[in-house]
């Protein structure tokens, strides 16, 4: 297809197109349309949505789904299937934030559904699940995240390596591609670690059964005694039992940091391009003492100093992310993701030391000129920062 035919193809090209020309010929100098291209913009990739629980959906016992809509009951704003949300919260005078993949379909813009699931001591989840019910309201930010389908590269035929919650972002991703009629292939790899725990499993079965370009390979890795199907955890021996030809085929990775980690390790082994694998980040690490280069002697126990310039000091762990420690102390900074990818939270490190790991991606530039991630960073010390 040549490039002039593939820009036809995207719905409102032509006509944005022609509009364009008619424009130019008239000589305007686009006064009559100021403030347009903002107001759309805006409306498209709002920094801010309102939003209010329409219902609480029991999905397991340590899982719920919150249905979001609009406090005015305007359509929400479109989002690619697989991108989150930043859930914006207070909790007991703490003000925080989490990002939660949107579970639901993009073809319908009513409602965002976000499922989420007990993290043990989890103080977000914990709330979202004990204490919300129907009609309370929430900020958010707008829909955002590179983890999602792109078919001009990603191809047609779709591997999604989902452990525990990563059946969030599996499902939405899944559902867009049905609701469109697409015949692309999708087989969804999901591990859990109870049967009696795994979100969305009648809906995936039903939907495996009724489609045939939708295939579910499902592994317990705690299975009660005389459980009949795949268990323990994923090898290279059982991926390559489930996929078969590896192919050109695409790969999505969604779960715990360890369970990514693992994925990434057995389809490199299998010959996969790296390039063809995409994995969503799930947080701050559990346990950054166990990656290279964590100092010897400190622990995640011990206790340091924060002192934020010009404003004040309080303690801390070593184990808690600094943004995690500036909330609960009444700081913070604007974030997103959580999980070292945005770099929205950055803040600049004057002295002391802190430990970057692996899920930090940090430019060269912030390297450079002192700036951490403050939702991936764990002062080794005391420390002294700038927000």
């Amino acid at each position: 297809m040549s490039e002039q035919n593939l820009l036809n193809s995207i719905a409102g090209f032509r006509e944005a197109w022609q509009a364009k020309e008619a424009l130019e010929r008239s000589g305007t100098d686009f006064h009559e349309i100021k403030g347009e291209v903002a107001s759309t913009v805006v409306q498209l990739h709002p920094k801010r949505l309102e939003l209010e629980v329409a219902e609480v959906i029991d999905e397991t016992a340590s899982t719920r789904t919150l249905r979001l809509v609009a406090t005015d009951h305007s359509l929400l704003p479109p989002f690619q299937a697989g991108q989150y949300i930043n859930l914006f919260v207070e909790i007991d005078g703490v003000a925080t934030a989490r990002p939660y993949a949107i579970s639901s379909s993009p073809s319908q813009r009513v409602y965002y559904d976000l499922t989420v699931k007990r993290a043990q001591g989890g103080f977000v989840s914990n709330y979202l699940l004990d204490r919300v019910a129907a009609g309370q309201r929430f900020l958010s930010s707008g829909p955002m995240g590179t983890f999602h389908h792109n078919p001009l590269y990603h191809g047609d035929d779709l591997v999604f390596l989902a452990g525990g919650s990563g059946g969030a972002p599996a499902r939405s991703i899944l559902l867009d591609i049905l609701d469109r009629g697409l015949s692309h292939r999708f087989h969804l790899v999901y591990v859990n670690s109870y049967i009696d725990d795994v979100i969305f499993d009648d809906e995936f079965r039903e939907l495996a059964n009724r489609h045939e370009n939708f295939t579910l390979s499902e592994v317990i890795s705690r299975p009660p005694t005389g459980y009949w199907g795949y268990t323990g955890r994923l090898t290279e021996e059982l991926l390559q039992r489930l996929l078969g030809d590896i192919g050109n085929k695409m790969f999505y990775i969604c779960g715990p940091t360890p369970f990514n980690d693992n994925c990434v390790e057995l389809l490199t082994r299998l010959g996969v391009k790296r390039r063809r694998i995409r994995v969503e980040a799930n947080g701050a690490p559990k346990a950054p003492n166990e990656q290279t280069g964590w100092p010897e002697g400190v622990s995640l126990d011990d206790e340091v100093t924060v002192t934020v310039r010009g404003r004040g000091s309080f303690r801390s762990r070593v184990g808690e992310p600094l943004l995690n420690a500036l909330e609960r102390n009444g700081y913070g900074t604007e974030n997103a993701c959580r999980s070292g990818e945005c770099s929205l939270c950055r803040v600049k490190l004057v002295s002391g030391a802190v430990f970057n790991p692996q899920e930090a991606h940090l430019r060269k530039s912030d390297r450079d000129f002192g700036w951490i991630y403050s939702c991936v960073a764990f002062p080794t010390g005391d420390i002294e920062i700038q927000l």
